[in-house]
């Protein structure tokens, strides 16, 4: 059932609320002054003085760039509007098409910080300030990777700024300021908390994001997310949402993360990033105990780069990377990130664990190659072969030798040795772990398998070993990752 409640009805019925669980709070008893900090009763204080000094420092992105075909110009929603302004940027039918959204000034020399994706493939940028008046932008430069971009206006006199804050310092609970550009209608100021931390919403390979409940809408993007003292400590980046508009959850990219980017950006046009040819994925309790660590730290390597400065100093997939320069490594994204941020030519030192044993790894960073298309994979000529399927009971997985029916089946790339799987028993653990239909599994405890013998070899070692679980290594569509699958005896 709903129930349906006035505003004004809702207002005096939270007042009447408060204000009975102020009382509460206020009469003190011996059993509840002992263990309760009695905390006074106050007025939320309004947040106009603040947003007065900062909203001159937010501007409004706008950027066109040409349709594209009509079929897929169908696909734009459009907005209905009862002003033309807005039917406008969002009609998909314009001869230009108008995207939106928002910025803020860094420097009184007219350097912006907005998202990527606010000016991916602009044709043209426009920035709209606080006093309506309107530039032209130019690009400095832009980072897919973090979904930041850098452009730059020249307005002919001193501009106001924002000042960054430390993200690093923020608390779940702390309150925040969202001041943004939604749906085309101007500066618009919300309020809310910081929800959580460090949220990984699989945007990028560096995801830290800040989420709140401050209400963000489309055309919000790129636009700050202040501290109550003013400062900037997130930009505003993504919503999750079933229907396209706010629900409550709203990310922001920390401004801690920013600070390489955009002076990497202002002196490059562009971010160079260390690199050391390392795949990585959080350690885990079984897979640091098939590894014989005691409890899991560190990040544990699920590939080494051909040519590379971790295959050149001798480290393997399997290896446990466990500090950086002396400092204990807790995070996998916090790693990536610092080694990104090495810039090119420096020394590093790694401490590897390996064999139950800790030994040290000396590197000089890379510059991170290019992202290049990957191949396209050719059928190469293979001799005929059924392939050989099996139930594997001990753990939960159909298992099937590669054979020319099992590549085309599963879009194996060609030339790969292993077993892949085309069934996983629900309920496992090997379900549990993520494995599924599809998945290539090439090496069992760090031991490379072929056919479904050496697989019955291996788990029969492992179950000699008082059940341990078998550490696996699996390619998930060319992504290879570690899972630690634990056995269970044959009925």
């Amino acid at each position: 059932m709903k129930y349906l409640m006035t505003a004004a009805g809702f207002a005096a019925a939270w007042s009447l609320a408060f204000s009975a669980a102020a009382q509460m709070l206020a009469e003190e008893t011996p059993e509840t002054s002992a263990n309760i900090e009695v905390v006074k009763y106050q007025r939320l204080p309004s947040l106009a003085d603040l947003v007065e000094k900062l909203q001159p420092a937010v501007v409004n992105i706008s950027t066109t760039h040409q349709p594209g075909n009509a079929e897929a110009d169908e696909n734009i929603p459009g907005i209905v509007s009862a002003n033309p302004a807005i039917s406008d940027y969002f009609n998909p039918h314009n001869p230009q098409q108008l995207s939106l959204g928002s910025g803020f000034i860094i420097d009184k020399d007219g350097f912006i910080i907005t998202n990527n994706h606010v000016i991916d493939g602009a044709d043209s940028i426009v920035v709209t300030l606080a006093d309506n008046s309107q530039f032209d932008a130019e690009l400095i430069g832009r980072d897919s990777k973090t979904d930041i971009a850098l452009i730059k206006i020249k307005a002919g006199k001193d501009l106001p700024t924002v000042k960054l804050g430390n993200s690093d310092k923020i608390r779940v609970g702390d309150w925040i300021v969202a001041i943004g550009n939604p749906f085309g209608l101007g500066g618009s100021v919300t309020a809310g908390i910081v929800s959580a931390k460090s949220r990984d919403i699989e945007a990028g390979p560096y995801d830290s994001f800040i989420q709140t409940d401050a209400s963000i809408n489309q055309g919000s993007s790129g636009g700050p997310m202040f501290n109550m003292a003013g400062e900037v400590i997130g930009i505003n980046t993504a919503i999750f949402s079933t229907t396209g508009g706010n629900m409550g959850i709203g990310f922001a990219v920390p401004i801690n993360l920013t600070e390489f980017v955009v002076k990497e950006l202002k002196s490059k046009g562009k971010v160079e990033r260390g690199w050391i040819g390392l795949k990585i994925q959080p350690n885990t309790s079984d897979i640091a105990d098939s590894l014989g660590q005691d409890e899991p730290y560190g990040v544990v390597i699920s590939a080494v780069e051909e040519n590379s400065a971790a295959q050149q100093a001798g480290i393997e997939a399997g290896d446990i990377v466990t500090s950086l320069n002396g400092e204990t490594i807790t995070d996998a994204r916090d790693f990536s990130r610092q080694i990104a941020e090495t810039a090119p030519g420096s020394s590093i030192e790694l401490s590897i664990w390996r064999n139950r044993q800790q030994r040290q790894a000396k590197l000089q960073v890379m510059k991170m190659p290019e992202e290049k298309a990957a191949p396209v994979q050719t059928p190469a000529a293979t001799e005929e072969k059924k392939s050989g399927t099996a139930f594997i009971t001990e753990i939960g997985i159909e298992a099937a030798e590669i054979s020319p029916d099992i590549i085309q089946r599963y879009q194996i790339p060609d030339g790969q040795s292993g077993l892949v799987i085309t069934k996983v028993d629900s309920g496992s653990d090997a379900e549990i772990k993520g494995l599924r239909a599809g998945n290539l599994i090439t090496q069992i405890d760090k031991k490379a398998i072929y056919d479904l013998n050496d697989l019955r070899t291996y788990l029969d070692e492992a179950k000699q070993e008082n059940m341990r679980p078998v550490l696996l290594l699996v390619y998930d569509h060319d992504l290879p990752h570690y899972a630690a699958v634990k056995l269970k005896k044959n009925d």
